[in-house]
């Protein structure tokens, strides 16, 4: 079992920045790759980033890439994702989730075993 904790989030105009936590526990915490999907309303959950196990592995979907990294502190059990030049399309509620696979099988995932709560991310025009 894995169990996800999110922090961060909130409220920023077009242009700005925010991280994004993710604590993870559990028996196998430190050895499932992690991902953040987003979901806008009215929309399905879509794929954001992933991250390998070790961190070494990163992958994004086409819309982020330049602007947001994904990266993970395993003395942490920590995954953050550092959100720049953020635009009101990025505007979703945003889930880590954790899942005993590679970071690359995430990409195409409609659903992972394990999620965190879920935090809201509104950015402003």
């Amino acid at each position: 079992q894995v169990q996800l904790v999110q922090s961060g989030g909130g409220l920023v105009q077009a242009g700005g920045s925010l991280r994004l936590s993710c604590l993870g526990s559990g028996r196998t915490a430190s050895t499932a790759a992690m991902g953040w999907f987003r979901q806008a309303p009215g929309k399905e959950r879509e794929f954001v980033a992933a991250i390998s196990w070790g961190g070494v592995r990163t992958y994004y979907a086409d819309v982020v890439k330049g602007r947001f990294t994904i990266s993970r502190d395993n003395t942490k059990n920590t995954v953050y994702l550092q959100m720049n030049d953020l635009k009101p399309a990025d505007t979703a509620v945003y889930f880590c989730g954790a899942a005993l696979t590679t970071a690359q099988s995430m990409v195409d995932m409609k659903t992972l075993p394990y999620w965190g709560q879920g935090t809201q991310v509104t950015v402003s025009s």
